[in-house]
């Protein structure tokens, strides 16, 4: 309730200024207690994941900056924490990003944290892409209750460090160079720092960490982005506002591509007809020159099939030979003289299709 609402109930006539200050000692014993538990993860149990987006444009090419997403991930019994920048915030890329952290642990915690990031869970309930990831990884996804942070803390917290800690006074030049610099970091400094709440290093709670891990699959999961689509005749597909061009030879057909953060490929028929690094940018055109030297190959080819002029005669399906008449002969036939022109001039005699 507000001090002025206050007030006007009590009938207060004199400063406001005075019921405020005694207001405001006052509401901290009304206020309910809300205790928060110590948590203690087991090994192997749990990781944390959350995207951090620094406020820093990143060269990607061409010209172009974006201020783009990380993927961070902290382990809760160990506190050790990768990260990772990403194309997008899309589900193919954050599964994408997921897997090169969890591959580069060589195993995964049996249950990965996330907040209600629209491609994992917006809706409260995981969507396709993340269900298949934690199916073929044999882990669960849990995502965290509507607006509690808390939740997740761990990487809340760590979000908070690369800002204060690792990204002040640096430059890069790409996307790679970031992920090499942050990655180097980490290594040296964040994951060797000792922490107090734990009471030891995060390196030294690691081995017990991994060796808890569930291991990885023999195949590895379904990560990217994925499409498909018929190809037209300007061979190529567009892969996030970007186009890449695809061998001419399967135009009219379906062809399915599938772009990770490093490269995008895309086959036809169990054939692969394209494949490109991925540009990071935005409205920019990759043209493999080897599928342009196809198109004018393909283009001659069709050049020397066609007739240099239209035929006088054609079959007729019981096997004679029918003449084709010119248009002027039909305007002749039926009488058809007529000029949109004036009089003056128009040339005796000419008719639109002698004209046309």
């Amino acid at each position: 309730m507000p001090a002025t609402v206050i007030a006007e109930r009590i009938g207060w006539t004199r400063s406001l200024t005075v019921l405020k200050d005694r207001v405001r000692q006052l509401r901290p014993l009304f206020a309910g207690v809300d205790p928060a538990d110590r948590l203690e993860y087991e090994p192997g149990e749990v990781a944390q994941c959350d995207l951090w987006f620094p406020p820093l444009p990143v060269p990607v090419g061409a010209g172009q900056e974006r201020v783009l997403p990380v993927l961070a991930m902290t382990c809760g019994h160990s506190r050790v924490t990768d990260a990772v920048m990403i194309p997008s915030r899309r589900g193919g890329d954050i599964l994408a990003g997921m897997w090169e952290v969890i591959a580069e642990w060589g195993g995964c915690p049996r249950t990965l944290v996330w907040d209600r990031e629209a491609a994992i869970g917006g809706t409260g309930r995981l969507s396709v892409e993340a269900a298949a990831f934690a199916g073929t990884l044999g882990v669960r996804i849990r995502l965290a209750p509507p607006r509690d942070p808390e939740s997740k803390g761990l990487v809340e917290r760590r979000n908070g460090f690369f800002e204060t800690s690792f990204l002040p006074g640096r430059a890069f030049t790409s996307p790679f160079d970031f992920n090499t610099q942050i990655s180097q970091w980490l290594a040296e400094r964040a994951n060797m720092r000792h922490l107090r709440a734990i009471g030891a290093r995060p390196v030294d709670r690691w081995p017990t960490e991994r060796a808890a891990m569930v291991p990885l699959p023999p195949v590895a999961p379904q990560v990217g982005l994925t499409g498909r689509v018929r190809l037209g005749r300007d061979y190529y597909i567009r892969v996030e506002a970007n186009d890449y061009s695809v061998d001419p030879r399967a135009i009219g057909r379906f062809v399915d591509w599938i772009a990770t953060p490093a490269r995008v490929v895309a086959s036809c028929a169990g054939q692969v007809v394209a494949e490109h690094d991925r540009s990071w940018t935005n409205a920019v055109t990759i043209t493999d020159p080897q599928h342009r030297a196809i198109a004018k190959l393909l283009r001659a080819e069709l050049a020397e099939r066609r007739p240099a002029h239209r035929p006088a005669t054609r079959a007729h399906p019981d096997g004679h030979v029918v003449a084709l008449r010119a248009l002027p002969d039909y305007d002749a036939l039926y009488g058809v003289d007529f000029d949109p022109r004036p009089d003056d001039q128009s040339d005796a005699g000419s008719t639109i299709t002698e004209r046309i």
